[in-house]
């Protein structure tokens, strides 16, 4: 007679019941929260992990600029709510969408390591921004990409566009479409491949990227067991990087709307950081520039944000 087969006890009975990252309905942010289950289910082989799909208030207003609705943080409200409900363990997001303070009881939990955070420009025409006809209309629907390019490139015509990256990229690319040429954030054209339809890079000379841009947040209720589910997928260079971009636009006033750039790097264990704020105009330009241990990026972020003000980046605010 065959023996029977031993039963597996190596799961622990709670592991049956999936742990759920909320997330966005968009190609890309599908892609960013599944690649958090795939980071997830290899620090934690033995749990399970599945989305639950979200239509946010920014998915459903698409005819209107972000800065005249609330900003980004109209994506993100519909799954904080169901984090605080328990109807989810976890919420995926893009991390400059997210406010630089957290919503009481909440936390961000891990900030994995970070995509490339430059802003690409993607023309009909393949041209680069110093090749855009005269008078070109570029669209965008964030105020520091427009200041930014008007700094650059005082003829431009800036015009709104919204929805995600795959409509966007339609909207650019058709041979009757009202634009010269958009700009998007290179991290989301490489996830989604792509990166083809790139016609330039925009260095960050030109083009500071948003604090945070290319990192993804992972946001959980402020717990113990949250954060210890969490804390596998952190990665220090990222987190000491965009702590202190986003201690930059908190000292400026935290708005994700403002007109204000911030990119901080780590080179031979110092942290540098760069922040900018563009009159929405593109008129006027301030810079700052410093560097400190990467623990103490949080206190240089409030320092260059003060710095700032004193040239008088509040005239732009």
């Amino acid at each position: 007679m065959q023996a029977e087969a031993p039963i597996d006890t190596t799961v622990p009975a709670q592991s049956q019941t999936p742990h759920l990252l909320g997330t966005r309905k968009s190609q890309l942010a599908l892609w960013q929260t599944r690649h958090v289950i795939q980071l997830l289910s290899a620090a934690w082989p033995t749990r399970q992990f599945a989305e639950q799909h979200f239509v946010t208030q920014g998915d459903r207003i698409v005819d209107t600029p972000l800065p005249q609705i609330g900003g980004k943080g109209l994506f993100t409200l519909e799954l904080e709510n169901a984090l605080r409900k328990h109807e989810i363990d976890m919420a995926v997001h893009s991390l400059k969408d997210l406010p630089t303070e957290s919503p009481a009881g909440l936390a961000i939990g891990a900030i994995p390591t970070r995509e490339d955070a430059l802003d690409a420009l993607v023309c009909r025409g393949n041209h680069t921004l110093r090749t855009l006809p005269q008078g070109a209309k570029v669209g965008t629907s964030s105020r520091r990409r427009a200041a930014q390019l008007l700094y650059t490139r005082p003829d431009l015509q800036i015009i709104d566009i919204r929805g995600n990256v795959d409509t966007r990229l339609r909207k650019a690319l058709a041979a009757d479409g009202p634009y010269d040429g958009i700009v998007l954030a290179y991290a989301g054209l490489k996830r989604l491949e792509r990166a083809d339809v790139i016609s330039e890079l925009l260095p960050l000379e030109i083009m500071l990227p948003a604090p945070g841009q290319g990192a993804l947040g992972v946001q959980c209720r402020d717990d113990a067991d949250s954060l210890a589910l969490l804390q596998p997928l952190q990665d220090a260079e990222t987190a000491a990087a965009v702590t202190a971009e986003r201690a930059f636009l908190a000292g400026l006033g935290g708005g994700c709307a403002l007109p204000v750039a911030a990119f901080g790097q780590l080179s031979n264990g110092i942290l540098i950081l760069h922040g900018r704020v563009t009159a929405p105009d593109g008129a006027h330009q301030i810079d700052v520039f410093d560097r400190c241990a990467p623990a103490e990026g949080a206190a240089l972020g409030q320092k260059l944000a003060t710095q700032a003000l004193a040239q008088g980046a509040a005239r732009y605010l």
